[in-house]
């Protein structure tokens, strides 16, 4: 399956234990990348624009799953900075971060509305 959006084509597929081939990320791993790559542009954009080298910085992701529910109950961002990453931006990068707009549409989810048109 893909998306054709704002003229990239996104391919999607499913493991194949849920009846696809795996020959591309399943549409929730889009999302969940989504978030961590949002995160990650917003932290970039807050070094660069102090002139702070981003080279050695990682942004690891994780994710908590709640069994019963079947459905993601966290999301865990753990940002590693280089070593002379100045301290007084400690929490700014974090604030820069917590700007991210697919983080601030979970918060403030959408509504849905579902359709169908006879071909």
């Amino acid at each position: 399956m893909f998306a054709d959006y704002g003229g990239f084509t996104i391919e999607t597929d499913q493991p194949a234990g849920g009846g696809g081939e795996n020959s591309a990320p399943a549409p929730f791993d889009l999302f969940l990348a989504s978030i961590g790559t949002c995160a990650g542009i917003y932290a970039l954009g807050f070094m660069q624009q102090r002139g702070l080298d981003p080279a050695g910085s990682k942004l690891m992701m994780s994710t908590r799953r709640d069994a019963a529910a079947g459905l993601v109950s966290g999301i865990d961002l753990e940002l590693h900075l280089p070593a002379d990453f100045p301290e007084k931006y400690r929490d700014a990068i974090v604030n820069a971060m917590n700007l991210c707009t697919v983080k601030k549409h979970l918060h403030q989810p959408p509504a849905f509305e579902i359709t169908t048109v006879a071909a």
